[in-house]
This record gives structure tokens, sequence and C-alpha cells, in this order.
């Protein structure tokens, strides 16, 4: 029977394989097109057999969607763990500001190579907006977004989901935290940590408790 060190030495080396897959096609993607880059050609650019990437991703859009920690999903686990006094917006950030740090620690184990999971996203960013299928697939995964925004907001301000601001609330914020990646402040902290985005982050959900404040019924 295998000891753990040995499972834990093939467990590091299956994902050490699958970022190479994903750094290798990203740089294809970016350079070649999305479209025009074969499965062929990123197993060569990462040196590995085809079947190797088609092992860890079915599909060639799996390289851009797989392993994504933005989930619904998770976003949704913890809104429905939230305490009775945590606004939307409040679990919100905190599930942003967690998220992001556990990618920066995906890094932990190559500090030389901290900011790289930030260039991947920034990168994995402007692919899928200039494609409309990848763009379209994305989209789905933000109305999924959306919705969950949108009813914990209804519930905090005691309207419906699909009222005018709680929509409005939900849609800025997560086209906000989408065009994070493309901003000019962002750019300019190209090679920093994943953290270092903290604040634009922070901008994105004043500016939507702002137009909450302000569509919010006045008290008479």
């Amino acid at each position: 029977m295998p000891v753990a060190g040995a499972d834990g030495r093939r467990e590091r080396k299956k994902r050490q394989t699958r970022t190479r897959i994903q750094d290798a096609a990203l740089e294809l993607f970016a350079t070649r097109g999305y479209r025009d880059t074969t499965i062929a050609a990123i197993a060569d650019h990462a040196d590995v057999a085809t079947r190797t990437v088609t092992l860890h991703f079915p599909a060639k859009e799996d390289l851009l969607f797989a392993d994504d920690p933005f989930t619904p999903e998770s976003l949704g686990l913890r809104l429905r763990s939230r305490g009775p006094k945590e606004g939307t917006l409040e679990v919100l950030r905190d599930w942003m500001h967690a998220t992001m740090r556990s990618l920066d620690a995906s890094d932990a184990e190559e500090p030389q190579d901290l900011g790289r999971v930030w260039q991947r996203r920034a990168l994995r960013s402007r692919l899928l907006m200039d494609d409309d299928d990848l763009r379209g697939r994305a989209r789905a995964g933000y109305r999924d977004l959306e919705q969950l925004v949108a009813a914990g907001i209804g519930e905090d301000v005691g309207q419906a989901a699909d009222a005018l601001l709680p929509r409005l609330a939900a849609s800025t914020v997560v086209g906000g935290l989408r065009e994070i990646y493309a901003t000019r402040e962002a750019q300019e902290k190209t090679g920093a940590a994943t953290s270092e985005l903290f604040d634009l982050v922070d901008g994105v959900l004043a500016f939507a408790r702002a137009g909450i404040a302000e569509l919010s019924p006045k008290p008479a």
C-alpha cells in the first residue's frame, strides 16, 4: 500500500502537470488565437502527450473554465451560512478576499512565481471577452452569480429578488468584479499578488452600496 508521502508527491506532480498544460494553452491562445490552437500544439508546448492533455481537460474549453474558484456554488454556500446581521455585500467581500488569498496560496510552493495566478486570470479574462462563444459561456456563470446576489440584496432591503434595485445592484457588482482584471488600475499591478487587487474589489462594492442607498426607499 503506498505511503502518505508517495500519495502527496503524486498529487503534487499531477497538479504541476495540470498547471503546466493550462499555462501552455493560455500562451498559445494569446499568440495564435483560441480557435487556431490545437490540443496537439498545446501538448507539444507543455511537453506532454496529447492524451495527457485530454485526461486533464476533456474539452478545449475546459482549459479556460476548469478550476475557477469563483463559482456560484461557492458563493451560494457562503451566503447560506451567513449570520443574521451579515449583509450580502459584506459576505461577498469576505468571499472575494478569501478566494483571492487562496489563489495566492497556490503560488506558495514556488515564491518566485508570485503573481502568476493573477497574470493567468488577466489573460483568461481577455481571451473570454475576445471570443463570442467563450463570452457566452462565461455569461451563463455570471448570470447565476447575479441571481444569488440579487436574492441576497433583495432580502437585505425587503424587496423581491426580481425588483429593480436588487437586480441593478447585482448586475453592477458582478459586472464590476468581472471587469477588474481589464482595468488600467489592475494592469498597473502586473506581477503583483492577487490580493493586491483587494482595493479594486472594495471599490466595486462601495459603488454598489452607494447605488443601493440612493434607490432605497427613504423614511418618511
